[in-house]
């Protein structure tokens, strides 16, 4: 497997990372707000290990070099799933623009 096609399958497993995160932390947000606090002692956890898992499989790709340190910051400001997919479309597009 070449460069492009590991960063491709890293970029896969961010996604879908991203999208189950996003999932937990909707109703995550919405059982804050509402002071649904066994909602939140459940998913609370939960978004929290998909956020950190996030956080270092970016933070991985940043140090082999496969993406810049911008894609982690904006992950972590986001607070996981936003800024992770933004990013990973980001650096998809830039791949499919660059010849193989």
């Amino acid at each position: 497997m070449n460069d492009r096609q590991t960063t491709l399958r890293r970029l896969d497993w961010i996604k879908w990372v991203a999208i189950v995160d996003a999932v937990l932390l909707v109703p995550l947000v919405i059982a804050a707000i509402t002071d649904a606090e066994g909602v939140v002692d459940v998913l609370g956890p939960l978004h929290g290990f998909g956020f950190v898992g996030l956080c270092v499989m970016i933070g991985i790709g940043s140090l082999e070099r496969r993406w810049g340190w911008w894609f982690l910051l904006v992950t972590i400001v986001t607070l996981g799933p936003p800024g992770s997919l933004y990013g990973e479309i980001r650096i998809r597009r830039q791949l499919q623009a660059t010849p193989a």
